[in-house]
């Protein structure tokens, strides 16, 4: 692991996706060397290490969803992809192997272009489960509840106990 680069971004209502107006989304760009040899199982068992389970291997939908039920973490292994996060008038993020994308609940994410090589693992903080929300009419007062209990990870997924996520996020705890 390297340090890495960060961005957030705090991504709001937008009346179709929650998103999520307390937790930014958060980019950490080179979190790991991406000459690493084996990187995919290194990321895995990184996030395994940190509490972040229930891991996939693959990549990110080409169609507006998200969670209202757990925190999301992609950490991408191979290629490069442009994402959209927040809805349709969201923000475009670029990242690329050796990057991590830590999606709070209710952050809405699409893929809008990838390399041909584009490979990540996704994964959930210890005792969450994500739940598949499209922005369609009916999902709303009951998304907006879940997305407010979800309770914050106990570790940052490449950090751990002492990662920038959780002073990032700790504002949260405030509110």
């Amino acid at each position: 692991m390297t340090k890495p680069e960060i961005q957030t971004l705090l991504l709001l209502d937008d009346g179709t996706f929650p998103n999520n107006g307390k937790l930014p989304l958060v980019l950490f760009q080179q979190a790991f060397d991406p000459t690493t040899k084996n990187l995919a199982e290194t990321v895995e068992n990184t996030f395994h290490a940190n509490a972040w389970q229930n891991s996939w291997h693959n990549g990110i939908f080409t169609f507006h969803h998200y969670h209202s039920t757990a925190h999301e973490v992609l950490g991408i292994y191979a290629g490069r992809v442009k994402a959209q996060f927040g809805g349709q008038d969201g923000q475009n993020v670029t990242a690329k192997a050796g990057d991590v994308i830590i999606v709070p609940a209710g952050v809405s994410h699409k893929n809008l272009d990838q390399s041909p090589d584009f490979r990540c693992v996704g994964a959930y903080p210890e005792q969450q489960s994500p739940d598949m929300q499209y922005g369609k009419p009916g999902e709303r007062p009951q998304a907006d509840q879940n997305i407010s209990s979800v309770v914050l990870p106990k570790f940052d997924p490449v950090h751990g106990k002492s990662g920038p996520l959780l002073e990032l996020w700790a504002p949260a705890l405030r509110t």
